[in-house]
């Protein structure tokens, strides 16, 4: 399973809210693309206000990568800010299966 490199590390936990032109434009996809290859698990979902929200948990330097595609974004998105707010593990071990969209 891809996900185990992130099991054999310290996990960590961000909290992402992206802003912009980031709905409509297959960002959720490009974040769970990104997400999966790097190992990371997790949930992304839109938000009301146009913003994009995701947990992530996997190894920092797994986390900070992702934080660097999500300035980037995909091709058609304009993201003008992300927020990252470093938190506690909130997923179980055990329920850490995959990376969703909600």
């Amino acid at each position: 399973m891809e996900n185990k490199k992130a099991q054999n590390r310290e996990m960590k936990q961000a909290h992402i809210f992206i802003s912009g032109f980031v709905q409509g434009v297959g960002f959720r996809q490009f974040f769970r693309h990104k997400a999966k290859k790097l190992g990371l698990f997790g949930w992304v979902k839109n938000l009301p206000d146009n913003r994009v929200e995701a947990i992530v948990q996997g190894s920092k330097e797994d986390i900070e990568t992702i934080i660097l595609f999500c300035k980037k974004g995909p091709f058609l998105s304009q993201v003008d800010h992300v927020e990252v707010i470093w938190e506690s593990l909130v997923i179980p071990e055990k329920a850490r299966k995959d990376f969703e969209i909600i």
